[in-house]
């Protein structure tokens, strides 16, 4: 029963996907994965069932099946973090399954008396291809979900340089994704077929869930051209200039040029405040400086020894210490001011703010209130 439930709930979600509207790429690269995902849930459903005279054909299809989960898994990563640059040569990741597919041709072609015979002697006459098949299928599963994690690695990287906040786009259940998924090649390795495929049921669930609810998290313009087009809309900035700046995107700045930059940065900070705002990123920064998003981050890099990410909390920090000994706000919680300083979680504060202190918020007021 938890196997047809299984089937009928994957097929369902990629009906869902199917019919989503302004489909992305991940969107439709999840919804093949869930396809093949079910169809080979239902060939070991015939096996469980031991009902496969019903579909003769489709017996041994399941075989090379698991080849093709791990490069679902690293493309279904790699556009969900935009890092999918190479499209057209995706269809190299399932090479080895295809090549798979054509060596077991042979068993194919047999009549299913032949190839029911082959499965009740364990492969008899076919062990050395099973051995190399099965071997071929732990190596390409374990090396895509470490290539998954690598490409989820750079892609937090990515948000830490150009976001201010990463609650929700940090992608954390992806990494439990990557995770499972290596959980069940160790299943593979040390359990039989019904306990794999019971927790591939969850896994696809969980894939499910998670998979449909995800937003977009960048656009598939280039930074360059996102700048462009936002500064190219301000009247007051001739494209001459936005030109010259799109210069730096892969040059170093001289230290005049630097220390300038970050004067107008320090200055913009202390005027107007800009952390406050709790969504605020690279590109919308660089834009009220007019400079190219990584010219600014060069700028934050080397002048502060810090990223986006932590010199916008790290601002924020040092705003929530100021307003905190007001009088004013003595009637205030620590968390309504934190979202005053522009936090958009508690945790995010907490976390930010015993980075930067080396103390909980709590805990930093009594020591202050000691010491002076």
């Amino acid at each position: 029963m938890l196997y047809l439930a299984g089937i009928i709930i994957t097929f369902f979600l990629v009906a869902i996907l199917a019919s989503k509207k302004n489909k992305s790429e991940a969107d439709k690269i999840l919804a093949l994965w869930l396809f093949c995902t079910g169809f080979h849930l239902f060939l070991y459903y015939l096996h469980y069932k031991k009902d496969f005279a019903s579909f003769p054909f489709l017996l041994g299809f399941e075989l090379p099946m698991p080849l093709v989960q791990g490069p679902f898994l690293y493309l279904y990563t790699s556009a969900l973090t935009n890092q999918n640059k190479s499209k057209k040569y995706n269809w190299l990741h399932f090479l080895p399954f295809i090549i798979a597919v054509l060596v077991l041709m042979p068993f194919f072609t047999l009549s299913f008396q032949e190839k029911l015979k082959v499965f009740e002697n364990d492969g008899k006459g076919y062990e050395n291809l099973i051995l190399i098949l099965y071997s071929a299928i732990l190596i390409s599963g374990i090396a895509y979900a470490l290539l998954s994690l690598q490409k989820l690695s750079k892609h937090r990287k990515n948000i830490s340089d150009q976001f201010s906040f990463n609650e929700k786009i940090n992608l954390r259940w992806l990494q439990y994704l990557i995770l499972g998924s290596s959980i069940i090649w160790l299943v593979v390795i040390f359990y039989e077929d019904q306990y794999i495929f019971s927790f591939v049921v969850f896994y696809l669930m969980f894939i499910g869930y998670f998979g449909i609810k995800q937003v977009g998290i960048f656009t598939n313009q280039t930074v360059s051209e996102n700048f462009i087009l936002n500064v190219s809309s301000n009247e007051n900035v001739e494209i001459e200039n936005i030109l010259e700046k799109v210069k730096y995107e892969k040059s170093s700045l001289s230290s005049e040029e630097l220390l300038s930059i970050h004067q107008k940065l320090t200055q913009i900070m202390e005027t107007e405040k800009l952390y406050k705002n709790p969504d605020l990123t690279l590109a919308e920064l660089s834009q009220k400086l007019n400079v190219h998003p990584n010219v600014l981050s060069q700028v934050i890099n080397s002048a502060e020894g810090k990223n986006f990410y932590d010199y916008i909390n790290l601002q924020r920090v040092e705003e929530f210490k100021k307003l905190i000994l007001l009088p004013e706000n003595q009637k205030y919680t620590l968390l309504s001011i934190a979202f005053e300083c522009g936090f958009n979680s508690k945790t995010a504060f907490n976390r930010n703010f015993k980075k930067a202190t080396g103390l909980s918020p709590s805990e930093y007021l009594k020591w202050f209130f000691l010491n002076t």
